[in-house]
């Protein structure tokens, strides 16, 4: 038993070594100067630049501009990631919560429709989303980042899934207290759907905070910038002899995997809740 045990947590610590090697390396490598990276390649050791590197990706303005930081661009990534979530997650209940409890003419179909929309991801539909975007004159602003990003079946499948298991026992008495729909949803379902709402927020979020190809289409000013955007960029800066900032952009990716890191972990337990529990 004990051998058996020992090969289990021999098998979990090389998973975690193959799973934080990458992001210790990319710290390590950040705090060497960029002409060091660009000679050396990827390093192991921790250098002599780490607070300058860090507080010039922070807190130093920089882009063609000269005006947008680290700092702004890990906050435009913050909206982006808390508005798609829980813009996300307000919408999906919401349809979740007429399909299931609505008994309207053809809501399978509906549902069923919605769910297609799992087939075309937004690179399918990208053009056309971009044109309707562009004809609101909703281009660089958060409101053009956030909205196209709504419109997928992901959280209303989830909740669908999860009102579906809410025993009747509870519609039954709360009709008997008199309770109407917007009272039996948010008395009721909202209390309920704690966990779900935690799994699904965790999911949201990190798809919202990594993305990439929608806001370089939609932003064409500085000040929107997410990190992502940002690390490209660093990336791109290719002129005569000067060599690309790779110390700050691997110190922007370092920076960049904080925060889902820090939603996962903080909701940890709520979001194997949400997956895996189905007594209400």
């Amino acid at each position: 038993m004990y051998r058996t045990k020992f090969f289990d947590h021999l098998i979990l610590i090389a998973g975690v070594i193959f799973m934080l090697g990458p992001l210790v390396v990319a710290f390590t490598t950040s705090t060497h100067s960029a002409a060091e990276i660009h000679s050396h390649g990827l390093m192991l050791s921790i250098g002599n630049d780490a607070a300058a590197t860090y507080d010039k990706v922070l807190f130093k303005s920089g882009g063609f501009t000269g005006q947008v930081t680290g700092l702004t661009m890990a906050m435009n990534s913050l909206i982006l990631g808390l508005g798609f979530a829980v813009g996300k997650i307000v919408l999906s209940m919401l349809a979740a919560y007429a399909i299931v409890y609505f008994r309207f003419r053809f809501a399978t179909l509906a549902f069923w429709l919605i769910f297609t929309t799992l087939l075309l991801p937004l690179e399918v539909r990208i053009l056309p989303t971009y044109k309707v975007m562009s004809d609101l004159n909703l281009l660089n602003s958060y409101q053009g980042l956030i909205l196209p990003l709504l419109a997928s079946a992901t959280g209303t499948f989830f909740f669908r899934q999860f009102f579906k298991s809410v025993p009747d026992e509870l519609l039954e008495a709360a009709r008997i207290d008199g309770a109407g729909p917007f009272k039996f949803f948010i008395d009721i379902l909202l209390p309920l759907s704690r966990t779900m709402i935690a799994a699904v927020f965790i999911i949201m979020f990190v798809y919202g905070w990594n993305q990439y190809l929608w806001p370089m289409l939609m932003t064409t000013e500085e000040g929107f910038y997410t990190l992502m955007r940002g690390i490209k960029q660093i990336l791109q800066v290719w002129i005569g002899s000067q060599i690309p900032d790779y110390n700050e952009a691997f110190a922007m990716a370092v920076l960049a995997m904080l925060p889902p890191v820090i939603v996962v972990v903080v909701f940890q337990s709520w979001f194997i809740k949400g997956l895996t529990e189905t007594d209400k």
